[in-house]
């Protein structure tokens, strides 16, 4: 492929989103530039204030415990209290959690406080995600997710090589820089994101008409819905076991920490080089094809790191997960927003977020149990057979409430400028705006990550 067609590819990725949609995208991507916790927890716990592994471990299980509590609770204040104040709201208390570890000290102390910043940190995740879906066409919602799941993405690069760099500053100053990028997150909402959560309904005479009211127990029984985040569920056990299984099968094959290092990063690089190139070749495909592709690609990458004994190896395993990481996150986040009624999107993502949550706290310590155990060829055959499990799944339970969904979703009503949400007229956006240019049109297109935090999907 020439650079000139992946100029095109990347410009006809880029345009023709609303212009609040790339403040979002702005403010994910300074958010996630100064997120040096999650990459240093465990340094900081073991080196920095003398605890073991063992309870590095349980500090970083407990971040993923509070998101199973975080995710419900965003995706109910979406709903009822708003996109935009949940979002602002939930960056300010996990940039006060993140600020306090720059001071804690105590082992309780520290257990507590990233307890309450996983519960911060997931329930914003669904108001992001339920926005998205309120101001971008149907068809371009699950391009949107992409999109922004690339910037986290840079902004994780970004931040594991600054932070390694920063850290002769010391912890305090890193957690700081985090607190502070992502208090500047909530200050982009606050000043340039509209409210996007969608009016109530009227009838004829113009009465509002009362809101169907929709509890997490109703989201559950949502039978199609329930088998996505079960099959979710699945693939997210797969994707989390190689941030702990892979260094420890790694270190039994003689391999340094700093192989393990390089290899892992693959991971980063290969989403921030080819996320724009797979958003195209996959754009407009059915949904249950793309995730049942995605769940074996996750079989498969895993699967062979039981046949790995050479870094090259390693990497070329992390190659093909990656590539289904970068498939699977925006198909799933745009299938949540299909299967969720309007005025409950909040609810729906917050339930799936759960899934991402419950996999983040049971696969380290399932997988670390599983290498002790019957050792790591064991942990790699179950993730590829868990990930088989998961694709055929799609093909047999979703073909049909996807492609049903599919044929009849509509786009969202007149969103398409989001400056009529907000009541301001300015509703540009830094990176496009709301009359981005179509494809082929460059003339105002810019040039065109301890454990992984699961959790920014």
């Amino acid at each position: 492929m020439s650079i000139a067609s992946l100029r095109r590819s990347a410009v006809a990725t880029v345009s023709g989103l609303p212009g609040g949609f790339w403040w979002l995208w702005l403010s994910t991507l300074v958010n996630r530039t100064g997120a040096f916790v999650l990459t240093f927890l465990s340094l900081f716990l073991t080196q920095e204030l003398g605890h073991s592994a063992w309870f590095a471990g349980l500090v970083v299980a407990l971040h993923g415990l509070g998101g199973v509590a975080g995710s419900p609770l965003g995706g109910l204040l979406t709903d009822r209290w708003g996109r935009r104040p949940t979002m602002i709201t939930m960056h300010l208390a996990a940039a006060s959690c993140t600020a306090s570890l720059a001071f804690v000290r105590s082992a309780w102390a520290v257990a507590v406080v990233v307890l309450l910043m996983g519960v911060a940190m997931q329930a914003v995740r669904p108001s992001i995600n339920a926005t998205i879906a309120d101001m971008v066409p149907a068809d371009d919602v699950r391009r949107a997710y992409a999109l922004n799941y690339w910037a986290l993405n840079l902004g994780f690069a970004i931040a594991a090589i600054g932070g390694g760099a920063a850290i002769v500053l010391g912890y305090r100053t890193l957690f700081l820089a985090d607190a502070i990028a992502t208090s500047l997150c909530a200050l982009i909402v606050f000043l340039r994101l509209p409210e996007t959560r969608p009016a109530a309904a009227v009838d004829k005479a113009g009465n509002v008409v009362a809101e169907e009211k929709v509890s997490i127990l109703d989201v559950l029984k949502d039978a199609p819905f329930r088998t996505l985040v079960l099959l979710n569920l699945l693939v997210c056990l797969v994707f989390t076991a190689p941030w702990v299984g892979l260094p420890l099968t790694m270190a039994e094959e003689g391999l340094s920490p700093s192989a393990y290092g390089v290899v892992i990063a693959v991971n980063g690089i290969v989403i921030v080089g080819f996320q724009l190139l797979v958003n195209k070749l996959t754009d407009k495909r059915s949904p249950v094809l793309l995730l049942t592709l995605s769940s074996l690609l996750f079989a498969l990458g895993t699967g062979a790191t039981a046949l790995a004994g050479t870094s090259f190896v390693f990497a070329a395993t992390v190659v093909v997960w990656t590539i289904g990481e970068m498939i699977h996150v925006p198909t799933n986040a745009a299938a949540t927003a299909r299967l969720a009624p309007e005025h409950a999107r909040g609810r729906y993502q917050g339930v799936m977020g759960m899934s991402w949550s419950v996999a983040g706290f049971v696969a380290p310590i399932g997988a670390g149990w599983i290498v002790e155990g019957p050792g790591s060829e064991a942990l790699w055959l179950a993730c590829g057979a868990i990930g088989c499990l998961a694709a055929a799944g799609y093909t047999t339970l979703l073909r049909k409430a996807l492609s049903e969904d599919e044929e009849t979703a509509a786009a969202p009503g007149d969103v398409s400028d989001p400056s009529d949400a907000s009541g301001s007229s300015d509703a540009s956006g830094p990176v496009g705006a709301s009359d981005a240019p179509a494809a082929g049109d460059t003339s105002d297109v810019p040039g065109a990550p301890g454990v992984k935090d699961a959790a920014r999907a």
